[in-house]
């Protein structure tokens, strides 16, 4: 159902540096780079990751309460993901574990301060 998600960014050049290394561990690429917004994925069939410049021209903020959800197809992957995160100069928001009955995750913030996890469900 959804087509993809993006996050404010006030660098997009440092945001496409970040999301390339990160995303580029679950084997996405840019699928459509313009001069303010840049789309990874593995397809345009599947959801995507969009890091964008504000159409409004206003400072990019973070929204409190939103967050990207990234699935990963095991919690090696999570942890992986996560030390990708935090290599890159992302925060930590939570490090990787249960968090429920079948559900595994890691929390971070990008470089802009926008919220991610990296989650399994098994």
């Amino acid at each position: 159902m959804v087509g993809y998600v993006s996050v404010g960014t006030k660098d997009l050049a440092r945001a496409a540096a970040f999301y390339d290394a990160l995303l580029g561990t679950l084997g996405a690429k840019r699928l459509l780079a313009l001069e303010t917004f840049i789309l990874w994925g593995t397809s345009f069939d599947q959801g995507g990751l969009a890091a964008c410049l504000p159409y409004d021209k206003k400072p990019a903020t973070v929204g409190n309460g939103v967050m990207v959800a990234l699935r990963v197809d095991s919690k090696a992957a999570v942890d992986a993901l996560y030390r990708k995160a935090l290599e890159l100069g992302g925060t930590d928001e939570g490090p990787p574990g249960p968090r429920g009955d079948g559900f595994y995750a890691g929390y971070f913030r990008d470089l802009d301060g926008n919220k991610l996890n990296a989650f399994f469900l098994g």
